[in-house]
């Protein structure tokens, strides 16, 4: 295969268009195309959909994610094969939740980034659905509560993240005095990741038998910001525990309703293939979520 066309794709794709691409391959928009065209005419299919922003076929996801790999491979292999060679940085995409990303995952790649060359495109989404950047090719490894592999994927259990519904006294008084029952939970401004975070509805509907809408929320992409909201009284959140162990010691943020848990099964999905980098990846952040996480 004729690598330079999914070259001209992933660049299109990861910058958002053909100018761009073409600035960042020092190449015309002209050749971009060209490129892209000659690699549809090769495979005998279409490969992106020319929307804007632009976005991937399903082939075009599956050759994305092959070149990506090669990519990976290769940028271990050929500083083997030239060893006077500048040593070149090896790119490593990993699809992960935000909780993970706020917790133990930081702490479990510092020193593989200490000892090799390495830059992280982390990206985060919402734990059910990080698989979708590993399909759509963006992503090489990924966290998710989804436990059945890919194919030409391997995946390891990490553990289970428990998560509690805190807030701070203060904010407990004012809305939760006369108990926590449905009228309550309505008034009280809880905190989500996003418009697709089902968390905190499934965890109200499981115990409460709530509606998965007409309670109050904010939209906060960050779990750092889910506590720094709850510490300053403008929201109660579902945060993991191992989040706020410090704070529920202290008594800043209380657990406002004790023995209620919600529950996330964690596992690490990666490509099977023949990368040393990856391997060690895969070590690291089993090792650290063993250490950090619930295992059960």
């Amino acid at each position: 295969m004729d690598y330079r066309g999914v070259e001209a794709l992933d660049a299109v794709i990861t910058l958002g268009g053909f100018e761009r691409a073409a600035a960042a391959l020092f190449i015309t928009q002209s050749a971009v195309s060209q490129r892209i065209k000659q690699l549809e005419r090769q495979i005998a299919q279409p490969v992106m959909v020319r929307e804007q922003p632009p976005r991937l076929t399903p082939i075009g996801q599956r050759l994305l994610g092959l070149y990506r790999r090669v990519q990976l491979l290769e940028q271990e292999t050929l500083p083997e094969l030239a060893p006077d060679a500048d040593g070149s940085v090896l790119s490593v995409s990993i699809a992960t939740n935000a909780d993970s990303l706020a917790t133990w995952l930081l702490p479990a790649l510092a020193p593989l980034l200490a000892s090799q060359a390495i830059d992280l495109n982390l990206l985060v989404e919402d734990e059910s659905r990080t698989l979708k950047r590993m399909r759509s090719g963006e992503a090489i490894a990924a966290i998710s509560t989804d436990s059945t592999p890919m194919h030409g994927c391997d995946c390891l259990y990490l553990g289970r993240m428990d998560y509690s519904c805190v807030a701070t006294p203060a904010f407990s008084q004012r809305y939760f005095s006369q108990g926590i029952d449905r009228e309550a939970l309505m008034a009280a401004p809880a905190v989500i990741f996003d418009a697709h975070d089902d968390m905190h509805a499934d965890f109200l509907a499981s115990y409460f038998t709530m509606p998965a809408a007409g309670w109050r929320r904010h939209i906060v992409r960050s779990s750092e910001a889910f506590v720094a909201m709850a510490s300053k009284s403008m929201a109660y959140c579902l945060i993991p525990r191992l989040m706020v162990s410090k704070q529920l010691e202290e008594g800043t943020l209380i657990d406002v309703m004790p023995g209620k848990v919600e529950a996330r099964h964690l596992y690490w999905h990666y490509w099977a293939m023949e990368s040393g980098v990856l391997s060690e990846m895969t070590h690291a952040c089993q090792q650290a979520a063993q250490r950090a996480l619930v295992q059960s």
